[in-house]
């Protein structure tokens, strides 16, 4: 129905799945979680920097989450749309870095980030979850929140309405100019490369032997396997 499954984006040519299965959930439970986790986390992003730049870092972390998943996870299914709510983290994160100067808490704000980042991820470990999704998704919108998310530096706009022939100053600073080509061909770079193994039907795991401890840990309550 949509769903993202290896078999099918690979050996059917389905490569629609890595974006429909964004939007497809396992049950009501599951998707009231998924959007009220959307209402919080993208409701000041929104509006601070609109709905089309979000709009693509959530869509575009959705499916670099769902590109990683299927490079290592082959005989499950996986729906729903942790991975670009993850990217939404990972873009907040960035977004945090990017304008560290303007910022006056900066401590504070990134603290109580990274934990609420680092819990989530915790979660994806139990049995059930897919966190190469989430993963994937944070990673994807880590790079892009350095491309979309950059603010100008303080006094910019003001300077608009100086005389002509007056010196302007960049709207960026350098390091923003910076982090932003160095995101945006990490990006390009990784999802390219990503792709080609997933359609040429490497297995994530013959590259990273320890990696299934990132999606599943085994404790004495539950066992990590295929099934």
């Amino acid at each position: 129905m949509g769903a993202l499954q290896w078999d099918s984006v690979v050996n059917h040519h389905q490569g629609w799945r890595l974006i429909t299965c964004i939007w497809l959930h396992a049950g009501v439970i599951h998707l009231a979680a998924n959007m009220l986790s959307l209402v919080f986390i993208g409701i000041r992003l929104e509006q601070q920097f609109g709905f089309v730049r979000i709009g693509i870092i959530y869509l575009v972390s959705g499916f670099g989450g769902s590109v990683l998943s299927s490079l290592f996870i082959r005989n499950n299914i996986s729906v729903g749309a942790s991975g670009a709510l993850f990217g939404l983290l990972g873009a907040m994160l960035s977004e945090l870095i990017t304008n560290w100067t303007i910022y006056t808490n900066k401590a504070a704000a990134l603290l109580s980030l990274l934990v609420i980042i680092v819990i989530n991820l915790a979660i994806g470990i139990l049995p059930h979850v897919d966190n190469f999704a989430h993963i994937g998704g944070f990673l994807t919108g880590f790079l892009l929140g350095f491309v979309f998310l950059p603010r100008p530096q303080y006094g910019w706009l003001e300077q608009q309405r100086l005389p002509s022939g007056v010196r302007f100053k960049s709207k960026y600073k350098a390091y923003q100019y910076a982090l932003w080509l160095i995101s945006l061909v990490l990006l390009i770079v990784g999802l390219l490369i990503a792709l080609v193994m997933l359609f040429r039907g490497d297995n994530g795991y013959d590259h990273c032997h320890w990696c299934h401890y990132l999606t599943c840990v085994p404790t004495s309550k539950w066992k990590c396997n295929d099934s």
